[in-house]
């Protein structure tokens, strides 16, 4: 500690890069994602995609390739630009795709074709053959192999979907059987028809709830200084009526019985009379004790409200920082679409390998079928990396308004001065600090697959063991997540690599461990009840909307769609309040240990924190 303390905390005096190893590490990294994609894109996964190919292994609407072995393969497709399955109904639920011979053509059968004439006459007007490429369409009808090489009749009208270019039967309920495997629940299509159909003539509601609720969560961001000492009173008072109403109730039971039970000397009726004294004791001494740490914690439930006070004026100076969530989930999503794009071009990467059937299949060979993995810890990785930084630009902000002792001196955005500092000298820090989540984070993700797999398989043990292996490592990445955070801080303030200020950090919360687990408690729980209240008005304002529509919709789902945004919308709001009432929590333990208010150690706090 001698150490820590002999090396001051300096907020923003001087700037330095923090981190530069791991800076370059997640670099390489993410050129390797890169690559993956350039060499899904440039083994022609992507042409196989968005073309679509046939059992042959030809993409069609190009000229092709001879593989070795294969029949009917090497075929100029040039006009044939289409994806028709004989029998496209036939889904493998298992390995998820049609088990049906797939062949190009020049059109989709727009109507339904009832026998093997009307699929001859549809290959004689339209010039599009249905069946195998060895048949001429004159041979249709007399050849004996038509029954093998031919679609199954009657073929379903389709239509190609648009930008991949294959043809869907038009009328969905074959793969009613697929959907009944994806939704067990929905026994009868016509409900999910139903649902399906209240959601959509109730969308303009839909879409004015989510836009209330976003109004809501930005009403609230702003009156939350405001109302914060009254929700703690009402934290407070429910809490204190709580425990002396079950404790009163417990008591009263106990005495009732206590009289009934001198008529009747049962064994039962004494063992119910034992365990309501046991119960009305405990219940008395956990009241008791709630009582002494509210007096204890008097002190430090102000300290909350004060901090939420604070933040309150945070958001004033510092309006930008609203719309931080934004950013960051538009960016996540960019980056999520980029990351399922490459996926379903690994799906089709490879060398064409002839399975048992006789047709081709794309298959990775060697160490590259191991590019998979790279790309999943690349998805969590890079999504980490996505949140640490709003995080990063955040308390970077925040610690700029703190100890800035003119408000009037702050930058112009001091958001962007902000993310300014991130980019130039922070990065590596925010890498190394998502790279720690992201070792958590994926044997966790393994071993819920591997408790999903053991789920028909009735070894109780092994589940309970992985359950509790889970819960461990999720508490860890919780407890993770938060040191994180104050870490981002303390780089914030002094420019110090990830370790030492993860280290600093922590002193300095261990120091304040009773102030700290009062702020997450009652504010974390102020929070909670703006989440609450703003999920029960959007759903309050929909039942009223949606009550005028009640006779020609099922109003559950669109009901059950606005709460759950209201719910984000809030949730992404208000942890944005969190964090910054977390950010100025640490400011202020620092500026109390380092600032005792005599001249030349001015405090920087605000006057209302004093």
């Amino acid at each position: 500690s001698h150490k820590s303390s002999k090396r001051e905390w300096k907020p923003l005096e001087d700037h330095s890069c923090t981190d530069v190893p791991w800076l370059l590490l997640f670099i390489l990294f993410c050129v390797g994602m890169g690559f993956i994609c350039g060499f899904s894109i440039a083994t022609g996964a992507a042409a196989r995609l968005l073309s679509g190919y046939d059992s042959y292994g030809n993409i069609c609407g190009q000229k092709n390739v001879k593989v070795e072995g294969i029949i009917n393969s090497g075929l100029d497709l040039t006009h044939k630009k289409y994806v028709f399955f004989l029998d496209p109904c036939n889904i493998d639920l298992v390995h998820q795709r049609i088990k049906s011979l797939a062949l190009c053509v020049s059109a989709c059968p727009r109507k339904e074709l009832k026998t093997l004439a009307d699929i001859q006459k549809f290959a004689e007007t339209n010039g599009s053959s249905l069946c195998s490429y060895e048949l001429q369409p004159s041979e249709y009808t007399t050849d004996p192999r038509a029954a093998k090489l031919c679609p199954k009749y009657p073929v379903p009208e389709s239509a190609p979907i648009p930008f991949f270019h294959r043809c869907a039967p038009v009328n969905i309920s074959c793969y009613a059987k697929f959907a009944e495997a994806l939704i067990t629940f929905v026994s009868d299509s016509s409900v999910l028809h139903r649902l399906i159909s209240g959601v959509m003539t109730s969308k303009e509601i839909i879409m004015g709830l989510c836009l209330l609720s976003l109004v809501l969560s930005m009403i609230l961001m702003v009156i939350i200084r405001y109302i914060s000492r009254v929700l703690v009173w009402i934290l407070t008072i429910l809490v204190i009526l709580g425990s002396l109403g079950g404790t009163g109730v417990l008591w009263w039971l106990y005495a009732k019985q206590r009289i009934s039970a001198s008529a009747v000397e049962t064994q039962i009726a004494k063992d119910n009379l034992q365990a309501l004294l046991i119960y009305a004791i405990s219940a008395t001494v956990f009241t008791v004790i709630l009582f002494l740490i509210m007096l204890i914690m008097r002190k430090r439930v102000a300290l909350t409200i004060a901090l939420f006070h604070v933040a309150g004026k945070v958001f004033i100076h510092l309006p930008l920082l609203v719309f931080q969530p934004f950013w960051t989930f538009f960016v996540l999503i960019l980056f999520w679409t980029y990351w399922i794009t490459v996926l379903l071009f690994l799906g089709t990467t490879g060398s064409p390998v002839p399975n048992e059937e006789g047709f081709v299949e794309f298959r990775m060979v060697g160490p590259l079928k191991y590019m998979w993995w790279y790309h999943v810890v690349g998805l969590i990785w890079i999504s980490e990396f996505i949140l640490a930084c709003q995080q990063m630009t955040v308390a970077g902000a925040v610690v700029t308004y703190y100890f800035t002792r003119e408000k009037r001196n702050l930058p112009f955005t001091p958001i962007l001065a902000s993310v300014n500092r991130l980019v130039c000298y922070h990065l590596g820090t925010v890498a190394k600090g998502s790279f720690i989540i992201t070792l958590v984070k994926i044997p966790r993700m393994i071993l819920m697959y591997i408790h999903t797999q053991l789920k028909g398989k009735e070894n109780a043990c092994a589940r309970c063991m992985l359950k509790a292996c889970i819960c461990c490592l999720w508490c860890l990445e919780k407890c993770l997540t938060y040191l994180n955070q104050n870490a981002y801080t303390a780089t914030a303030i002094n420019s110090t690599n990830f370790c030492t200020s993860a280290k600093d950090a922590f002193v300095i919360l261990v120091e304040n461990a009773l102030r700290v687990a009062a702020i997450n408690t009652v504010g974390d729980f102020m929070l909670f009840l703006g989440k609450v209240l703003i999920v029960c008005s959007t759903g309050l304002a929909g039942i009223m909307l949606l009550n005028y529509q009640r006779d020609y919709t099922i109003w559950v789902l669109p009901l059950i769609i606005v709460c759950l945004f209201a719910f984000l919308v809030a949730h992404c709001f208000l942890s944005i309040y969190e964090m910054v009432v977390d950010v100025l929590f640490l400011c202020f333990a620092i500026d109390t240990k380092y600032n005792d208010g005599s001249p030349g150690r001015e405090f920087y706090m605000d006057k209302v924190l004093m």
